[in-house]
């Protein structure tokens, strides 16, 4: 009797306390999607980016409720600036430090008289720095943002790039040119901070950019479980490039899925395809 009455015990309390673990998972999980509402109402809405580039599509796919990836717009005078960024982590703390790239962004680029790509982000740098309170020391978390930014002239048809450790690739005419970002991130890196540099490009009609972070190439499976790896990207954009710009998403997403089979996603993915056309 008192082996059975001990057992009911038992069993009363783990009901009990798989009743407050529920609960406090649905709170938890109610918070963490308001907080992914919050960061969505952060991104550009498709109407704005309408209005701002020519054509042009975004494949976002969060490895959870929130991100670490983001993409921010803005029109100054006659230029377009366009970023992706890929921040450490994901979930929850990748998407405070998305949020401190959104607003670091939107200050940096309010307050510059001159809208060079370089000075954006050697300026965005300084202030996440000082926002996190990074010196450099060996016992602190060295936080950062990766991004891959571009300073449109569509009149002019140029193209400014800089990047922190993220790059950009330009399919023309069936070929991949690839631009790679400065290989330092925005945050605390290494003991001699180094000024960002950028390069600048002539746009020919029906040239396609992208920018994305390295959720999509680092995606594991295929049948021998394997990244999908930047050569594989490469060659897919190349093969893609001519198809209309929204039919690109739905391939990439579809590829995307063929590939990781039953895997779990193990990243954020994002990948942003601009198309340049005289309109």
């Amino acid at each position: 009797m008192e082996v059975e009455n001990y057992r009911k015990s038992l069993e009363d309390k783990v009901k009990e306390r798989t009743k407050e673990l529920a609960e406090k998972n649905l709170s938890i999980t109610s918070s963490i999607s308001y907080a992914g509402r919050i960061q969505n109402a952060l991104l550009p809405l498709r109407e704005e980016i309408d209005g701002l580039l020519p054509s042009w599509f975004i494949l976002n796919k969060p490895r959870d409720i929130v991100s670490g990836d983001f993409y921010w717009i803005a029109r100054k005078r006659e230029k377009i600036v366009v970023a992706v960024g890929d921040c450490t982590g994901h979930g929850v703390p990748g998407a405070f430090m998305s949020i401190l790239g959104i607003s670091t962004l939107n200050e940096v680029v309010s307050k510059s008289e001159y809208l060079k790509p370089d000075e954006i982000l050697n300026r965005v740098r300084e202030q996440v720095i000082r926002s996190l309170h990074q010196t450099g020391r060996d016992d602190e978390t060295r936080d950062g943002i990766e991004i891959a930014l571009c300073v449109f002239d569509f009149p002019k048809k140029k193209l400014q790039f800089s990047g922190a450790f993220r790059p950009l690739y330009l399919v023309r005419d069936n070929s991949l040119q690839e631009f790679k970002g400065d290989f330092m991130p925005i945050g605390i890196y290494d003991d001699k901070e180094r000024p960002f540099s950028s390069k600048e490009l002539d746009l020919k009609e029906n040239d396609t950019i992208y920018l994305f972070s390295d959720g999509y190439v680092d995606q594991i499976g295929g049948p021998d479980r394997k990244t999908f790896r930047a050569k594989k990207f490469k060659q897919l954009l190349t093969d893609i490039h001519r198809e209309p710009i929204n039919e690109q998403k739905e391939i990439l997403e579809k590829k995307h899925e063929e590939w990781k089979g039953n895997m779990v996603q193990i990243d954020d993915i994002l990948v942003l395809g601009i198309r340049f056309s005289e309109r």
